[in-house]
């Protein structure tokens, strides 16, 4: 069991707070490091996993630690995989979750919302229209309680779904996104940080398959998955991923 701090990178769209039900699961067990990636901070601009991993770096600086477990979710865990590639000292194990890290992980909706004009389009006005449906009070509780989320959670994702800043972050990272896995995936084979990837077997995101494959692809890695489980295991499954943050 590693006593290392965690830092954890949330996904895409998201923010710091996505963590909360994790970190109180791990209680006093674990120091934990939340951030805001950056584009997702007020005044910050989205950036590809070269300048996530340099702002995930700049965390554990600003924290003065020397060494961390790096948790990810969804894009996420291809940041905590590039900063491992770029930092191995600072890593010293990998926790994917979801994980949007290979390019077996990419589907064809993931092309249409990179590509020019129509990206944006189509992602600003899916966000928009998800942000106006949980901001509606019955529809959220009904979505509360038909996929066991907590309603705070998707009052504050319905607020960031609907804000204009959000909309170009998003459309900006899948841009880079789609741009930089093929480059991540050739360094995977290079890992050596001890790795574990956590999946949902009932994810319509990033298939389950997806996970298989990256977990051959990084010598050694360890996949866990939950059955039933979807895309969102920090907010549903926090309990059972902390433990397996937490290495019990």
């Amino acid at each position: 069991m590693s006593t290392d701090p965690v830092l954890l990178l949330h996904g895409q769209p998201g923010a710091a707070a996505d963590w909360e039900a994790v970190r109180a699961a791990l209680g006093d067990a674990l120091p934990t490091i939340a951030v805001e990636r950056p584009g997702w901070a007020r005044r910050s601009v989205a950036t590809d996993l070269a300048g996530n991993a340099r702002a995930a770096l700049a965390a554990l600086d600003a924290a003065a630690v020397a060494r961390a477990t790096v948790v990810g979710h969804s894009l996420g865990a291809a940041v905590a995989l590039w900063l491992s590639c770029a930092s191995p000292h600072r890593v010293g194990r990998i926790v994917l979750v979801a994980p949007a890290a290979n390019v077996a992980s990419l589907g064809p909706v993931d092309y249409l919302l990179a590509a020019p004009a129509v990206g944006w389009l189509a992602s600003a006005g899916a966000m928009a229209a998800g942000g106006l449906m949980l901001g509606v009070g019955p529809v959220r509780r009904w979505l509360a309680a038909a996929t066991a989320l907590d309603e705070r959670y998707l009052r504050a994702a319905g607020r960031m779904l609907l804000a204009p800043a959000a909309w170009r972050s998003f459309v900006r990272e899948q841009r880079f996104l789609v741009r930089d896995l093929p480059a991540l995936e050739r360094r995977l084979g290079q890992i050596s940080t001890p790795t574990t990837i956590v999946a949902g077997s009932a994810d319509h995101v990033v298939p389950t398959s997806a996970a298989r494959h990256l977990a051959e692809q990084i010598p050694g890695a360890e996949l866990v998955v939950l059955e039933g489980a979807g895309h969102l295991l920090h907010v549903q499954h926090a309990a059972r991923l902390a433990e397996v943050i937490a290495g019990t």
